[in-house]
């Protein structure tokens, strides 16, 4: 019964902050985001909001009732990002002095933002390497100075602001949905649209989407009440909470019907998706919700679906980790680690083989071994075509294992022993980015030389970039090496003497 009173206090709450909220800002769209599952999908572009984000719904709305006493004492945030800028835009225009805490960890970019949206009404305070170590520090001084804290989610004021957005997908009319997938972090913004979402369309799923090494509001209706995660992953941060909310756990439990639990590269995947259907970059959290419908696709097939991208403040510093894994989190990139025998033209030979319908993305081989080589192999492809590429392997009888998500491949840790190479000639190699420009390159010197290092990653640009070390059986076979590199018409650098002298 507690349950449904919340949920009927939370419905009145988003009736009233609608009045305030639209004094700050206007709606954003609501549009068709073209995915490749079987849904009709519509997507809430909270990434043109005024900060780029959807938070600054219930910072604006929570400080919009604070008495004249409580905005002379000022008011206290703690935030990873969004939240303090909308707390910051929300002191600014309101007039209030706001002192905010943020994980010595938050992005710059989310930094220079909240004190670009306060101006001069707002003090930043770092402190703590996670949101919980930056709250606790916020309540504290909070309680020192005897202002306001404005909770990021465990307020019904900040609830409603947020659910105000769920009002303008109802009012755009392509309703009914029959499932909205909704990142949580906290769980206001999960709550506040849930409920008013259900209110109009009571058949609807509302489906929670968290972090691996997130899932903060599953721990809590697993356990019955809120309790800490003993880890936070930190990859999507706006969702980095280690705690649910003591008022959104009782509401979310009411109001969501299941979760889906996503990977980092699977949030990875749907960045990208949204990058190729709408040409905007959403930051990591932004895009879970997008991550989770993915996920579930099978559940939502021939179904109205709607998702928030909430927020669009990624760090610049973030799109390489972003590029690198969103083909794995989609199931298009494979990292194979394959066995050959350490021999000129055992590498050629086996992409003439196996790997002539997959694109090569990355190349990490150095020589280790007199007999063997342990080459890794980063191929982008779609997944029938993987694998076959696996069944491939098998039946030629070469020993590999996928090496995905191993730590040493995700770092590009190329072990080699320089002792072994003989008579090295390392070069800078330049080629077009097409296939087949550096398999032509290779099969020129495949009868004089042989490769005893070999680093190459797909940059996405139109000249692909490799360094690569040769070796050679004999003097005359490495200056017709040279000879023919030089007739290629394939640009290469020979490593200068003090570069060299490090690699070897």
């Amino acid at each position: 019964m507690a349950a449904l009173k919340a949920r009927d206090r939370l419905f009145r709450e988003i009736l009233m902050a609608r009045q305030r909220v639209y004094q700050a800002a206007s709606p954003t769209p609501l549009e068709r985001l073209d995915l490749p599952i079987d849904a009709e999908v519509f997507v809430k572009r909270e990434d043109l909001s005024p900060i780029h984000a959807y938070k600054w719904r219930g910072a604006y709305n929570r400080m919009a009732l604070l008495t004249a006493e409580e905005r002379e004492r000022g008011v206290v945030a703690a935030s990873a990002g969004n939240h303090a800028q909308g707390v910051a835009l929300a002191a600014r225009r309101l007039g209030v002095r706001a002192r905010i805490f943020m994980p010595t960890s938050t992005p710059r970019m989310k930094q220079t933002e909240v004190a670009r949206h306060g101006g001069g009404a707002v003090d930043i305070v770092l402190i703590g390497d996670h949101y919980s170590e930056a709250a606790e520090a916020a309540k504290r001084y909070c309680a020192e100075a005897k202002g306001t804290l404005v909770h990021p989610y465990d307020d019904y004021a900040t609830m409603a602001g947020q659910g105000t957005l769920a009002d303008e997908a109802v009012m755009a009319g392509e309703g009914a949905f029959d499932a909205a997938y909704l990142q949580i972090g906290g769980g206001g913004m999960a709550s506040g649209v849930a409920c008013w979402l259900k209110s109009y369309f009571p058949k609807m799923r509302a489906i929670g989407v968290e972090g691996v090494d997130q899932a903060s509001m599953q721990a809590a209706i697993a356990a019955g009440q809120p309790v800490d995660l003993p880890y936070v992953d930190v990859f999507c941060d706006g969702t980095a909470v280690r705690r649910a909310g003591d008022l959104t756990f009782p509401l979310c439990q009411e109001l969501i019907d299941g979760f889906v639990t996503v990977t980092n590269d699977e949030v990875c995947a749907a960045i990208q998706y949204v990058w190729e259907a709408l040409r905007i970059v959403p930051e990591p959290s932004g895009a879970m919700g997008i991550a989770g419908l993915l996920k579930d696709e099978h559940a939502v097939r021939g179904q109205r679906i709607l998702t928030v991208l909430c927020g669009a403040n990624m760090d610049f510093g973030q799109l390489a980790t972003v590029a690198r894994h969103a083909g794995i989190g989609a199931n298009r990139r494979r990292y194979f680690r394959i066995t050959l025998p350490e021999r000129p033209g055992a590498l050629v030979d086996l992409l003439d083989e196996l790997f002539t319908q997959a694109n090569i993305i990355e190349f990490q081989h150095g020589k280790s071994d007199p007999k063997q080589a342990w080459p890794v192999i980063g191929a982008e492809a779609s997944a029938p075509v993987l694998d076959a590429l696996e069944r491939g392997l098998t039946e030629r009888g070469y020993s590999y294992e996928t090496v995905t998500s191993e730590e040493d491949v995700e770092f590009r840790i190329i072990n080699y022993d320089p002792h072994l190479f003989q008579r090295p000639y390392f070069v800078k190699v330049e080629f077009p980015e097409r296939a087949g420009a550096l398999h032509d390159f290779l099969i020129t010197l495949r009868q004089v030389a042989g490769i005893c290092y070999f680093n190459y990653l797909f940059t996405g640009e139109t000249v692909g970039r490799a360094l690569i070390g040769f070796e050679f059986e004999s003097d005359d076979n490495r200056a017709q090496a040279i000879k023919l590199i030089a007739e290629s018409g394939i640009t290469c650098t020979e490593i200068p003497e003090e570069v060299l002298g490090r690699i070897l």
